[in-house]
């Protein structure tokens, strides 16, 4: 099928239109239909169109001046192969359900096209993702390493739906311990206040610094230093001194505990948190706390949910997102 270049597009005349009808390539226009790029470089390839003065090699090459053209091929044929019609457009990619087509169906898929070295901005993710779920749509992070191999991500919004709390019915004593405490856990003292810190022996746990400021401000411990009570902002103040992280993670574990979750840390797997619901044995989630505005390379985020996969537990990072905290889940999936 003959096909002419026309500035960023390739165009068909009217026996495109069969294409289009049968297959879902391009877009229809008055006289015929539409290709973009990564369409026209892929029916190329397939051997089913043919523009002259151009082989499949000259014309990547040509389209290639765009930015990140190639990589945007590589996922377009991948998935394409796999049996999906695809659209340019919103993100990167509309990706219809199989034996579906532009006109007739309903994508399934909004795509994103990253490379491994690229910076993910947590809050644009949540962003999209969340602009997809509106549209009953999954959003997804194609993303094309240096050996041009692929790798898919769903990216989800999940809302952490409040669990059952138990009622803390009363304050604990506490006495620190450079910025760690330890709290009495007697009899008599709440079986809420026995969900915090490590246990020492059978009347003492030591308490974490995030779970200190917590209990602190939600006033169910009264620390003591040397017989003097520690505040709030005294004890704040202490524990920021040591840790440069401590606005977003406490961010994350305040929001975590008033929902009934039980967040630990995750030093031994890499992050912030390892999260209990409390009624399972094993932790069920990673939790990794973000600044506002931060970024972090694809491939430490590959890295995070890989080693989340091989433990079965659910990857998360929570970001600020329209001055709420919203937690980002990556899942790798293959379509």
């Amino acid at each position: 099928m003959k096909a002419r270049l026309d500035g960023p597009y390739v165009r068909l005349g009217g026996d495109g239109v069969t294409l289009h009808e049968q297959s879902g390539y391009g877009r229809l226009e008055e006289g015929g239909v539409r290709l973009a790029p990564e369409e026209a470089a892929y029916l190329m390839h397939r051997g089913r169109i043919e523009i002259p003065g151009y082989g499949f090699d000259s014309l990547v090459a040509l389209f290639a001046e765009r930015p990140n053209f190639f990589r945007s091929f590589l996922v377009y044929r991948d998935i394409r192969e796999r049996g999906y019609a695809v659209q340019t457009g919103p993100q990167d990619f509309r990706v219809f359900r199989r034996g579906q087509r532009p006109g007739t169906g309903h994508s399934q898929y909004l795509v994103r096209v990253l490379s491994e070295r690229d910076l993910i901005d947590f809050s644009v993710l949540a962003r999209e993702a969340t602009s997809a779920l509106a549209m009953r749509k999954q959003y997804v992070l194609a993303v094309v390493d240096d050996e041009s191999e692929l790798t898919y991500y769903e990216i989800k919004v999940p809302s952490l739906p409040p669990l059952e709390t138990q009622v803390p019915g009363g304050a604990a004593e506490g006495v620190l311990v450079g910025r760690s405490a330890i709290m009495h856990v007697g009899p008599d003292v709440p079986g809420y206040l026995r969900t915090f810190g490590i246990r020492l022996d059978e009347t003492r746990v030591v308490l974490s610094p995030l779970e200190i400021l917590y209990l602190l401000e939600q006033e169910l411990l009264l620390l003591l230093n040397r017989g003097t009570e520690v505040s709030v902002l005294g004890y704040r103040a202490l524990a920021g001194e040591a840790d440069q992280e401590l606005a977003e993670k406490y961010r994350a574990y305040t929001y975590l505990r008033e929902r009934g979750y039980i967040p630990r840390t995750g030093y031994k797997f890499g992050h912030h948190f390892r999260v209990y619901s409390g009624s399972k044995v094993h932790s069920e989630m990673l939790v990794h706390a973000v600044p506002q505005g931060a970024e972090s390379p694809m491939s430490a985020v590959s890295r995070s949910v890989r080693m989340a996969h091989s433990v079965k537990k659910k990857m998360l990072f929570a970001c600020e997102h329209l001055t709420e905290l919203q937690f980002v889940e990556f899942a790798r999936i293959k379509l």
